[in-house]
């Protein structure tokens, strides 16, 4: 298995109270990014302000078409005076009301990785969503998502977490990974909590990273309506 596609990942800074304005509008524009920008969405979340920055939104999209899909949208944006696709400009006039800016990364996702087709049609969800974005020693990225997939899926699957992703951030030195979880429950994240310090496969994992991991920062995630990767909160 491979997984060769091209991911966006989207930290989006929300104004007030305009986060599930802004998903709904940003899950709306999954229909037109797929027929004309060959651009699937993964998910879209909101941010548990308690773990990390808020109010805040996540979107996770694939490009079907690897780089070369990267560069023709990179091409239809900005091959022109403004630098912006006109075809938008209603769009991103909504989008405005609701955000005020934020953080891209494009990203290559490790062999294992499920695509976003795969996800969806196997109905993978979650009642929260784990997001870890981990430093590594320059170099080291490609191998750390390796690892995940021979070490760290199957103790999450200890605990009944679903890998969503494991990718490397491909405009820094092979340094950064972002690694996102679909678990159950959020109880089924408390025990991860009480766990996970004390856990044989855990404490085996740990000590495989050591030496290669600097840091590392974890949030979570709770999906959109809306989103493609659904909330099985009941």
């Amino acid at each position: 298995m491979t997984n060769e596609c091209v991911y966006l990942h989207e930290t989006i800074d929300i104004v007030g109270q305009g986060r599930a304005a802004y998903n709904e509008h940003m899950c709306a524009y999954i229909p037109t990014a797929i027929q004309e920008r060959r651009l699937q969405m993964v998910g879209n979340f909101s941010t548990v302000g308690t773990t990390d920055r808020w109010p805040e939104s996540i979107n996770l999209w694939e490009f079907l078409d690897g780089w070369d899909g990267v560069a023709r949208n990179f091409a239809h944006e900005f091959n022109n005076p403004v630098h912006q696709d006109k075809n938008l400009v209603p769009w991103w006039t909504e989008a405005l009301k609701h955000r005020s800016g934020g953080l891209d990364r494009l990203m290559l996702a490790s062999a294992q990785t499920p695509r976003a087709e795969q996800l969806h049609s196997r109905g993978v969800t979650g009642e929260c969503y784990y997001h870890e974005i981990v430093q590594l020693k320059p170099g080291t990225a490609t191998r750390y998502l390796e690892m995940i997939d021979e070490q760290r899926t199957e103790i999450g699957a200890s605990f009944d977490w679903q890998l969503i992703g494991a990718y490397r951030h491909a405009f820094v030195n092979d340094s950064e990974a972002i690694v996102v979880w679909a678990v159950p429950t959020w109880q089924h994240w408390a025990e991860w909590e009480h766990k996970r310090s004390t856990d044989p496969g855990m404490r085996r994992w740990l000590d495989s990273t050591e030496g290669i991991v600097i840091d590392w920062r974890s949030k979570l995630l709770a999906a959109s309506a809306q989103s493609p990767l659904g909330n099985s909160a009941p």
